[in-house]
């Protein structure tokens, strides 16, 4: 079958802020065209925003975030790194590993079922570019975000594609054929793994990605004893069920320091 030739990127929208130099759009813009270039899929828009934060006490004070509609699809990326060179060098390798993760997830739901291994994820294996959240003493930290939301009911392999499309470290969901709260993230380079309030593996169905389930059903606590888990097990997230509805909730460090939660809504 003839394959289509790569799309012709569209102008690259670049934003900035904070105490940047001069080049710093025009050199974010120039990486990303060059990503989007290759795409096989056409690109309907594609936005850049080049961050540098004040505060000294931050590793890592530039991030880099970009966001991509393509054919009516959202994507996006974010890292970040000691000077912008850096941060928009690693965007643009971002970009193009998630888009080529999604083209690899189109192949596999037109059937091509890569062969499973034996994946165990574990806190700390993402890319260590990845957005490091600010040192907030914990005395400080409050659950500035609250998210309650109908939690979409899917399969793992439509969880896993909406995880690489949007770049999130988690994905909070109901399993289509369980019924359970689940959440999925990445284990390893390559596969995921699925953990759910009352843990049914039996009733996972076929999946079209390398993909285990963890047999532990989650903790039940209240959202202070996620908090205490949280910084004692130093995990960037924590799924457990709550206390009073039992249902999946995810508390997980934001990039400020504080917490963000999310809650299914009843």
């Amino acid at each position: 079958m003839k394959r289509s030739a790569p799309q012709q990127a569209p102008e690259v929208q670049v934003e900035t802020r904070g105490q940047l130099p001069p080049d710093a759009a025009g050199y974010a813009r120039d990486k990303v065209q060059a990503v989007l270039g290759q795409t096989r899929e056409p690109v309907l828009f594609a936005r850049v925003r080049v961050t540098r934060m004040a505060n000294p006490a931050v590793e890592q004070p530039v991030i880099a975030q970009a966001n991509v509609d393509v054919n009516g699809r959202p994507a996006r990326a974010h890292v970040a790194g000691q000077t912008v060179t850096q941060a928009v060098d690693l965007l643009q390798d971002r970009l193009a590993e998630r888009l080529a993760r999604l083209a690899e997830h189109w192949e596999a739901r037109r059937g091509r079922t890569p062969v499973p291994g034996p994946h165990e994820w574990r806190h700390g294996s993402e890319p260590t570019h990845r957005p490091d959240y600010y040192p907030r003493p914990v005395e400080e930290r409050q659950v500035i975000r609250h998210k309650s939301f109908s939690l979409a009911r899917e399969a793992p392999d439509e969880a896993a594609f909406e995880l690489e499309w949007m770049d999130y470290g988690f994905h909070l969901f109901t399993d289509a054929d369980s019924g359970e709260d689940s959440v999925l993230y990445r284990s390893g380079p390559t596969g995921y793994r699925l953990a759910q309030v009352h843990p049914r593996p039996q009733l996972v169905g076929s999946v079209a990605v390398p993909l285990t389930v963890s047999e532990l059903p989650a903790p039940r606590m209240t959202v202070a004893e996620a908090k205490q888990r949280l910084e004692v097990a130093g995990f960037p997230f924590v799924f457990f069920a709550d206390d009073s509805t039992g249902r999946g909730n995810v508390l997980y460090h934001r990039y400020d320091g504080h917490y963000g939660l999310i809650v299914p809504a009843e």
